[in-house]
């Protein structure tokens, strides 16, 4: 497998008020030094508690949030050394697709308008090519022609979300960043949506990088799992591997309080570990492992130096004491 994006050591900061004004500049650390890859053809899934960073990493990842340091590697050509208009060159290869999609689509055009959008922004073929592209898409996500001039509002929300993943395919995309893309939708939709999506990265060849606080989405459609927690990863496995033996105490605790996961039984999975307690400040995180408060494993080490993330096994983890 070659790589198709390579992110390393990322980070994101946003600037806060100052207290007074001759204060130095505070800041909010919200991604510390994430560093990942993804290769052809495969899906990443990004996890972790609300304010862990996963979606502002994503985000920076494609430019959408500027980035305060680090390389992101796409195709071999670093994305944050590119000026305005060649990245805009490079959105065609790169797509996202929202939420929401009662709010990302607009409720004043007609559907054919909205997923053509993008060809016509990107002057990609003439009117008629872009049509027909917009009725071979309709029909790949599974909507009807007769459904191309109707208004979003028309639509339930999977329907939105089908047009959404139109949209973004109209380009030919390689990478398809997924922000939570079925959070917003019935249990019985989201299985339609998530086989649609396997679907079409099986088809298409397309890449993922998917966003998620849900690990039983991420066990159906990842191939691969990061777990953040207060900007930085924590543990990266395969899909396999992070789910049958997880190493990270903060894993082991997600996985124990995914409702989704807690009927599975894994082999060689062991015994989760409860959380309590709140994560630190971004705005002023510790001197060590960030989990140190809430983690019932936490010695001396782990209050004065933190962890990096190695391998363990056929995991990553940033973790002083995963191996016992």
């Amino acid at each position: 497998m070659t790589t198709l994006l390579d992110v390393r050591d990322l980070k994101v900061r946003f600037a806060l008020p100052k207290p007074s004004l001759f204060a130095p500049q505070p800041f909010l650390e919200a991604v510390r030094g994430v560093s990942f890859t993804l290769e052809r053809g495969r899906a990443l899934g990004i996890v972790g508690e609300s304010g862990s960073g996963k979606t502002t990493a994503a985000m920076s990842t494609i430019r959408l949030v500027p980035a305060a340091g680090g390389e992101i590697l796409f195709d071999g050509e670093d994305l944050l050394q590119l000026d305005d208009e060649a990245m805009r060159a490079r959105r065609r290869d790169i797509q996202l697709i929202f939420q929401d999609p009662y709010s990302s689509l607009n409720p004043r055009a007609r559907v054919v308008d909205i997923v053509r959008e993008p060809m016509d922004l990107m002057n990609i073929g003439d009117a008629d090519s872009r049509l027909a592209r917009v009725k071979e898409l309709f029909e790949l996500v599974g909507l009807r022609p007769d459904q191309l001039n109707l208004f979003p509002h028309q639509f339930s929300g999977g329907q939105r979300q089908r047009i959404s993943i139109a949209r973004a395919l109209t380009t030919n995309p390689r990478l398809l960043v997924c922000d939570e893309p079925v959070s917003a939708l019935d249990v019985a939709i989201q299985a339609q949506i998530l086989n649609l999506l396997a679907r079409l990265k099986r088809e298409l060849g397309l890449s993922y990088l998917f966003i998620s606080h849900d690990l039983g989405v991420v066990r159906h459609l990842c191939d691969d799992v990061a777990v953040m927690y207060l900007g930085q990863i924590v543990e990266q496995a395969s899909r396999e591997e992070l789910f049958d033996t997880p190493k990270h105490p903060y894993t082991q605790a997600l996985l124990a309080a995914a409702p989704s996961l807690a009927r599975r039984k894994s082999k060689g999975y062991v015994r989760p570990l409860k959380l309590s307690g709140d994560p630190p400040s971004p705005i002023n995180p510790p001197k060590g492992c960030a989990f140190v408060d809430r983690c019932p494993l936490a010695q001396d080490l782990c209050r004065q130096e933190q962890p990096v993330l190695k391998p363990n096994g056929a995991s990553q983890v940033a973790c002083h004491f995963a191996s016992e």
